[in-house]
């Protein structure tokens, strides 16, 4: 008969051997367990952790996607251990109130953006800053939580593996140039709703029951915020196609030339709009003149017509005895004089109207 050596124990039947082999395989699927449940313990609180400093991140081969919403200091905290940024970067990454502007490194490029963000309630665009971190392996953008548009890349990517296989196969410097042409893609609507404002504005400048001052001076407040965010947003992009080429396994100088030629005809549209809303601007005050002009010419005219009527009441109304007077008179007299008034306002009337006072 054969045995089982176990510790403290000599096993003589098979049946034991099977128990205590079952046993052991027991222990060893529980320790397994443990060990499984504290790596996905691990992984849950990593995300979590993420999740509170509104962080996200897409790994696609060897490249990966960081995106901040509303980044704050335990955010930077976590980039600077994770990706060794320069902690003056992190810190005007957080500021939201830096100039546009490029800083390059041995390993990675800062970038600085300024958008517009159109409030339809106001009508007014407000200046809102996000900022990119270029390396050779990853891409990190710190946005605020009204830049819609990368938000929706970024849930494209997140979603779609075609989107990630499109966007993050190629490099950081084509998945940087994707970004940029998203952000001005969305930039259009943003001009055309302006120039349904201009359409409505130049119909209420010419409309004598519309006043259209206020329209116009929140109007062309938007389109200055609008070029003062555009404008150095294009000599950027100049320079943003300079150095990005050594993050970039391929010629970006065709897709940036295509980005150039959106960012050209926006500043464009928006040079248009400042001429065009200027002349709107001429016109009102021109035409509001006019139209104050017209009605002091009224009322002047009222006033002369009127006149006659107040010279007469006003000598017969002195304590002076008058032929056709209260104390003295008759009513021939009255009627007399009442017909020389009329007649004399009727004679001014004519004589307005001739000189095209009225």
């Amino acid at each position: 008969m054969k045995t089982l050596d176990i510790p403290g124990k000599i096993l003589s039947d098979n049946k034991e051997k099977q128990r205590y082999e079952a046993i052991g395989c027991r222990i060893k699927m529980e320790y397994n367990n443990k060990k499984e449940g504290r790596a996905c313990e691990m992984v849950t609180s990593a995300n979590s952790d993420k999740k509170q400093l509104n962080l996200k991140t897409i790994t696609w081969g060897e490249l990966t996607w960081v995106d901040i919403v509303q980044p704050t200091t335990e955010a930077t905290q976590y980039l600077a251990e994770h990706y060794n940024l320069n902690p003056l970067d992190l810190e005007d990454a957080l500021s939201m109130r830096q100039i546009p502007k490029i800083e390059t490194y041995p390993d990675y490029l800062f970038i600085i953006f300024h958008l517009p963000v159109y409030d339809k309630a106001t009508r007014l665009s407000s200046r809102k800053q996000w900022s990119v971190f270029v390396g050779d392996k990853f891409v990190i953008t710190l946005r605020p939580g009204e830049f819609k548009a990368l938000e929706a890349m970024y849930r494209q990517c997140e979603l779609s593996e075609e989107s990630r296989q499109e966007y993050m196969s190629q490099s950081s410097g084509y998945l940087l140039y994707c970004i940029l042409d998203r952000a001005v893609d969305s930039y259009f609507p943003v001009l055309n709703t302006i120039m349904s404002l201009m359409e409505d504005i130049e119909g209420n400048v010419f409309d004598e029951e519309i006043e259209a001052g206020k329209d116009i001076s929140i109007l062309r407040r938007d389109i200055i915020t609008q070029r003062r965010v555009m404008f150095p947003t294009r000599a950027l992009f100049t320079e943003v196609e300079k150095r990005l080429g050594r993050f970039s396994k391929m010629d970006l100088t065709v897709y940036f030339s295509d980005l150039m030629d959106h960012m050209n005809k926006i500043t464009e549209t928006l040079d248009e709009f400042s001429e065009v809303i200027e002349v709107y601007k001429d016109a009102d005050y021109v035409l509001s003149g006019y139209r104050a002009n017209r009605i002091i010419r009224i009322i002047a005219v009222l006033m002369a017509i009127g006149l006659p009527f107040l010279i007469v009441t006003g000598l017969f109304s002195m304590r002076v005895v008058l032929p056709g007077g209260v104390d003295k008179g008759s009513l021939f007299t009255f009627f007399l004089l009442l017909g020389l008034s009329l007649a004399t306002a009727g004679g001014m009337l004519y004589f307005f109207r001739r000189k095209r006072f009225l």
